[in-house]
Formats: C-alpha cells, sequence, structure tokens
C-alpha cells in the first residue's frame, strides 16, 4: 500500500453508509422506542446522499484506493447506485412494520452494515478485502435472516449461517491457496503470476474462491440457503437477501474474471457457463409447482443469477460483457424489489390463492405485480428485457452461442410460474374480498419501481452508454 491514494473521500458512498450505522446505533441507544424511526431516517438520508457521491464519483477518471486494493470504475460506481438505491427501497419497506419495535434500531443498523459489505465486494481489488467483505455482507444478513425470533425466522437464519460459514472457509482456503500460487493477493499482480503459476494449484483456489462468490449471489452450487431463508424471513428482509447481495457479489465475480484469471490457462469460462446453466435450469424447476409467493420468488433468483452469468462467462472476450452486466443488474434490482413490495403491500398473501381477486379489489397493485413478474421474464419494454438482449448478445459475441439458446428455452420455460400467480388474479374471487388490507408504503413502493422498471427500459440505450468504460488499472 503506497501513501499516494490513501483518501477516504474516494469511498465516501461506503464512509458515509458505516458512519450512519455507527452513529445510528448510538443514538439509538438514547432514543425513546417512539423515535427510533428517525434512525431510519438517517439511514435514508445516508444512501441518498451515497447516491448522489456516488455520481460525482462516476465523472471522474478511473482510479485506486488505498493502494490498489479498492477500485473506482465503472462497475464500482453502478454497483454504488444499484446498492444503495435498493437499500433505500427496502427501507422504506421496512419503517411502517418496525415502527415502535424494540429492536427497530438494530435492524436499519444490520441493513446498513450488510449494504456495506455489498459495496466492498462491488470495489475489492484484492483477495484480502475480497475476504473481508464477504464477512462484512453476511454476518449482519444472517441477524436479518433470523430477526422476528419465530420458527421459520429461525430456521432461516441457521440455514443461512452454516452454509454461509462453511462457504466461507472454503473461500478463504481458496484465497490462501491464489496467495501461494501468485505470491500476492492484488489483482493486477495475480494477472501476471497467475499466468504462470501452476495449473493445478490456481484451479484448486479459483474453484473454492468462486464458491464463495456464488454463496453471495445465490448461485448453483452456493444456492441451497436461497428458498427456506427468504421463506423464514420477513417480505422487507427477503426482499434485500435476493437483491443487494447478488449485485455485490457479481460485480465481485466479473471483476475477478476480468483481470486474475483472465489470463490464467483454465477453462473457467467454460466453468461459469455451466454454473449459468445449471442455475437457471435448477431454479425454473423448482419453481414450477411453488404455492409460497417468497419460496417461488427465491427460486426465481436462482434462475437470475443464471442469465447474470452469461456476461461473466465472457469477461475478457466481449466488448459488451460489461455493459449488460451492469445494466441487467440495474433492471433486475427494479424489478425483483418491486415484485417484493407487492408481497410487503399484502402481509396475509402468503400463497398464490390469497391473490385470487386482487384485479377486482386492487387493480393497481396487480398492474405493478403484472409488469414486475412478466419484467423478471423478459417483456418488453421493461427493463429486464433489454438487459437479457444484451447479455444475450455479449455471450454470443464470446462465442457461446449455445449458452444463448439455453437461456432462451428457460426464459419461455420461466413464463409458465410467474403465469400461476398473476392468473388467479384475474379469474377468481379472493376469499377476503374488498377487506383485504395493504400496507400504503409498500403498496406506494410498488408502484415507483414498476413504473421505473418501465422508465429505465425505455432510456436503455441512454443508460448503456454510460456503463461502459475500462476497470480501474
Amino acid at each position: 500500500m503506497t501513501g499516494m491514494n490513501e483518501n477516504p473521500l474516494d469511498l465516501l458512498p461506503e464512509v458515509l453508509l458505516a458512519a450512519s450505522a455507527v452513529l445510528g446505533l448510538l443514538l439509538g441507544a438514547w432514543l425513546p422506542r417512539r423515535r427510533q424511526w428517525l434512525i431510519g431516517a438517517l439511514a435514508m438520508g445516508a444512501c441518498g446522499a451515497g447516491i448522489v457521491a456516488a455520481a460525482v464519483a462516476a465523472t471522474q477518471p478511473v482510479t485506486t484506493a488505498f493502494g490498489e486494493s479498492y477500485a473506482v470504475d465503472p462497475v464500482t460506481a453502478t454497483a454504488r447506485i444499484v446498492v444503495l438505491g435498493s437499500t433505500l427501497v427496502v427501507l422504506a419497506l421496512s419503517v411502517g412494520p418496525l415502527r415502535a419495535d424494540p429492536r427497530e434500531t438494530e435492524f436499519y443498523v444490520l441493513l446498513q452494515l450488510a449494504s456495506a459489505g455489498a459495496l466492498m465486494l462491488a470495489g475489492a481489488q484484492d483477495l484480502l478485502l475480497l475476504a473481508a467483505a464477504y464477512l462484512l455482507a453476511s454476518v449482519p444478513a444472517y441477524a436479518l435472516a433470523g430477526f422476528r425470533k419465530d420458527g421459520p425466522g429461525t430456521e432461516a437464519a441457521l440455514k443461512f449461517y452454516v452454509v454461509g460459514a462453511f462457504l466461507g472457509v472454503v473461500m478463504l482456503t481458496g484465497a490462501t491457496v491464489l496467495l501461494a500460487a501468485g505470491r500476492t493477493t492484488s489483482y493486477p499482480a495475480l494477472r501476471t503470476e497467475l499466468a504462470e503459476a501452476p495449473g493445478g494449484l490456481v484451479a484448486v483456489g479459483t474453484l473454492a474462491l468462486l464458491a464463495g462468490i456464488l454463496f453471495k449471489a445465490g448461485g448453483v452450487p452456493g444456492h441451497f440457503w436461497v428458498p427456506d431463508a427468504v421463506q423464514g424471513s420477513s417480505a422487507p428482509v427477503a426482499a434485500f437477501l435476493t437483491t443487494v447481495p447478488k449485485v455485490g457479489a457479481l460485480a465481485a465475480f466479473y471483476r475477478l474474471a476480468a483481470v486474475p484469471l483472465v489470463d490464467a490457462d483454465l477453462p473457467w469460462a467454460d466453468l461459469v457457463a455451466v454454473l449459468s446453466v445449471a442455475s437457471m435450469t435448477l431454479g425454473n424447476l423448482a419453481a414450477f409447482f411453488q404455492q409460497d409467493v417468497k419460496r417461488l420468488l427465491a427460486y426465481s433468483t436462482i434462475s437470475q443469477v443464471g442469465y447474470l452469468l452469461l456476461p461473466v462467462a465472457v469477461a475478457g472476450r466481449s466488448d459488451l460483457a460489461q455493459e449488460a452486466l451492469l445494466y441487467y443488474l440495474a433492471g433486475y434490482a427494479l424489478t425483483n424489489l418491486g415484485a417484493f413490495a407487492v408481497v410487503c403491500a399484502l402481509p396475509g398473501a402468503d400463497v398464490i390463492d390469497d391473490y385470487r381477486g386482487l384485479a377486482r379489489t386492487h387493480p393497481a397493485l396487480l398492474a405493478s405485480l403484472v409488469v414486475c413478474l412478466l419484467g423478471l421474464v423478459g417483456t418488453p419494454p421493461t427493463a429486464v428485457f433489454l438487459g437479457k438482449l444484451e447479455v444475450f448478445s455479449a455471450a454470443v459475441d464470446g462465442g457461446y452461442a449455445w449458452l444463448v439458446v439455453v437461456a432462451a428455452v428457460n426464459t419461455v420455460a420461466s413464463l409458465f410460474y410467474y403465469l400461476r400467480w398473476i392468473a388467479p388474479a384475474f379469474l377468481a374471487r379472493g376469499p377476503t374480498g374488498d377487506s383485504r388490507a395493504t400496507a400504503r408504503t409498500a403498496a406506494a413502493v410498488a408502484y415507483g419501481a414498476a413504473t421505473a422498471s418501465v422508465v429505465l427500459g425505455l432510456l436503455g440505450g441512454t443508460v448503456l452508454d454510460v456503463l461502459g468504460g475500462p476497470l480501474a488499472p
């Protein structure tokens, strides 16, 4: 590490989020229970200020901070905006249900710390920082999964923790092996060293490292925790777990593929392609006959990882890979959060049958659900539609046309279980009729997310133009 670029302002969005978490924890110990919402407001302010700081930093030249350990480039800038924006949405979904809760402050603090971990994952350009970011993104999330302290929440937290702890150790082992192979932990230096290191050693280290990253992304083979953790968590936490860590993990995966692994003499791209097929196929097949809506969305998010791995597989082989991944991540975050916002808006609707008659009782809410669910399929003009076109184009450009065929078949298949959720809302009368209660804030978030997904899709060409650019040196 050199003293030339040790400027905390390079990490201003991350600093704002961490400072808000620490300050909120201290203030929460003194505020009365009825005033705990102020900690949530502080967290929202930190996220908003972080988004502004990230947008300003995105206009500056690409650089690194604290030696070469943290990159400030288009990948980091996009991840910052998406992660902070998603955290802001989850905070909005949480304020109502948590009002006057004895542990309201703790929830907001844990949420911010987990988000800070996702930010660090996206910008990490050193194996040691990557491992630290993994822990920061994971440990608060375990507590969030079991925050309700009921039976399903405790089971969710336990399964989440066991898988995360095991794959965390595997990931640290992989980082150690790569350190032994490359004699450094810096990505730029590893790019040169791994190309000359023993292939077996590099292969073992890479596989172990990717296992931890895929756990955070929720993709095969680190996907086992997703259905139970999402089903057992509260709806706002489920929305967070299926969105924010995924953004940080996939940005980290792309950076690994594009810098230290790009010149390694390993068929890692073929491995990523196989993991992509496994994730999208397993997620879709498992979602087909789910009745619990959160569990259905959990398997849906596993399948989405499969599509998001397409541009990772062609990192360094296609000029379209980076902008395709970043745009898809932004579109997916908006659309997935919109679907979960509908779930939050109908707190008594846990299974598909509970949505019967929604077209008559809450037509605007159903319209938002339709936009988001069909958006996850990739229906125009939503953002995920253009995102899928971009990742498919990147895969073809990178020589993986067969993978695009598999992804297209899976896309068509996924339409089945989304329509299973939508159809009863139009065709049947709900058992609770017009008395079905809604959470107004969550409903407003659902309307906004659905609208934003369509707007982002319509403005896709302009957005894609700003997502390109070189990675940090």
